[in-house]
């Protein structure tokens, strides 16, 4: 029974990153912290249970910074420039090989306390908490729910588990947990396979979408929580992890017309800023679909901000952990000076740094999860790599994303020798438009691409144990069905 107590309060707790190194460990929260069915009896304090959801998937931790940041530095575009294990060194140069290393426990327990959330709050609302606000209601906030959940365990399927291509989806996965954890029951439970999980998450999304209102009450709202196309978008990307392009195809054409100027045309009218760097400033715009907000009294945390990673003193006041690396997308022919997202990348002491986060400390930029550029290019590359062909709505999907920052450029069937050119077009856009945002990591592994070779660092095959990480010690210890990478 003790063993059992020690396993909810560690893999269940909250894991906060401090700004000292000597400090970075796990933090339990004991399980007195979780509400029990006391916090269903109004509709308000219903209303704030979800809200702690959202405001524990956007710790620094999760979609706060770090999970975009990780992703961002196993690509081929950033130089470590700090050698600072506490801010990522390992995970740079493709050597979080220990369970028991900062960036493997932390984003692990992070995600199974935010999982843990929306277990508790689910299980509430069907005991006590559905009664209470009724169904309409009830179906709302579950959806935000199961949405968050969703996108816990999709993070969790990028760093710690095979992609789906290897095995289509047989390969172990991670625990796949769906009932809330509050006291000292046993929790042991065996990794589901990656196509269990993924299965999961697709469910989530799909009551998500059915359950959540089609717009918000405001743009910050329509901007910071979930709404229908919220969940849609979600889907392509989560398709495009498993390579199932006509189901990305099926769920983008619901939110992209057919046609030049590409919006959606239902639900929160999402549509591409005519300047990308407004995205970056405003926040809140149209093609935000969600973005983790930050304020000057709820702001990420030291070591943690994606201005502080990003930014150099000379900028931001940043600690320049990583510049831009010369030979990465900054040295590609193709992007010409004059683009408009040229404009977010200074050179500061003779090296190159993005400058797309731009607040000074501390740092409250928000953190960028999802936004319209990212469906439309998911539909182009979708169409290409389903037809394999030189396909024209994608052509013309992939000059709306070059054409708003470079006018200049405008691509025609004839620039692309066959479909694996248009393909290649497509990615190579996606660093461009995403560089510092979150995607490469995924775009590689998910595509089956070795980890690129940077300076004193060798690729990593895909084959390759480094290509994942292990699963974190203390599941291994206290878990005693779940086996390691």
């Amino acid at each position: 029974m003790k063993k059992n107590l020690i396993y909810v309060l560690m893999a269940a707790g909250l894991v906060q990153l401090s700004s000292c190194a000597k400090e970075n460990f796990v933090n339990p929260v004991p399980t007195n912290v979780i509400s029990d069915l006391t916090a269903f009896d109004s509709k308000d304090r219903i209303e704030g249970q979800v809200r702690s959801i959202y405001a524990s998937i956007k710790n620094a931790g999760m979609y706060g910074g770090r999970y975009q940041i990780f992703n961002d530095i196993r690509g081929g575009d950033f130089m470590n420039d700090r050698t600072n294990v506490v801010t990522g060194f390992d995970v740079w140069n493709y050597t979080p090989s220990n369970s028991s290393t900062n960036s493997v426990q932390n984003h692990w327990s992070r995600a199974y306390y935010v999982i843990n959330l929306s277990n508790v709050f689910l299980d509430g609302m069907a005991a006590k908490g559905t009664a209470v606000v009724g169904a309409t209601v009830s179906n709302n906030y579950q959806a935000e729910a199961r949405l968050l959940r969703a996108m816990s365990y999709y993070s969790l399927l990028q760093l710690y588990a095979r992609p789906f291509w290897d095995g289509n989806g047989s390969k172990p996965g991670v625990p796949l947990r769906l009932k809330g954890n509050t006291g000292s029951d046993n929790y042991a439970q065996a990794r589901a396979t990656v196509a269990e999980v993924y299965a999961q998450i697709l469910a989530d999304l799909n009551f998500a979408e059915t359950n959540l209102p089609t717009s918000n009450s405001n743009a910050f709202n329509n901007t910071t929580r979930a709404h229908r196309n919220t969940a849609i978008a979600l889907k392509t990307r989560v398709y495009m992890s498993m390579r199932r392009y006509a189901d990305v195809i099926t769920e983008a054409n619901k939110i992209v017309s057919a046609t030049a100027p590409f919006t959606a045309t239902s639900g929160v009218a999402h549509a591409l800023q005519s300047d990308v760097t407004n995205v970056f400033k405003t926040y809140t715009t149209t093609e935000s679909i969600l973005s983790m907000p930050f304020a000057s009294n709820e702001a990420p945390g030291g070591q943690n901000q994606l201005g502080y990673y990003y930014g150099p003193a000379a900028f931001n006041g940043g600690n320049g952990e990583y510049s831009l690396l010369s030979t990465g997308i900054i040295s590609d022919a193709g992007w010409k000076s004059t683009d408009r997202r040229r404009t977010m990348i200074g050179v500061f002491g003779g090296k190159s740094y993005l400058t797309k986060y731009s607040v000074p400390s501390i740092f409250t930029d928000y953190a960028p999860v999802i936004r319209y550029a990212e469906v439309l290019l998911n539909l182009a590359e979708a169409r290409v790599r389903s037809t394999s062909t030189v396909d024209a709505q994608a052509i013309a999907l992939l000059n709306a994303i070059r054409g708003r920052s470079d006018a200049s450029t405008v691509f025609t069937a004839a620039d692309f020798a066959n479909s694996d050119a248009l393909a290649n077009a497509i990615l190579t856009e996606r660093r461009i438009e995403f560089l510092g945002e979150g995607l490469a990591g995924t775009d590689l592994t998910r595509l089956g691409l070795p980890l690129p070779a940077k300076p004193g660092v060798a690729a990593i095959a895909p084959t390759a144990q480094q290509y994942i990480w292990p699963i974190s010690s203390t599941e291994l210890l206290l878990n005693p069905l779940c086996t390691d990478n």
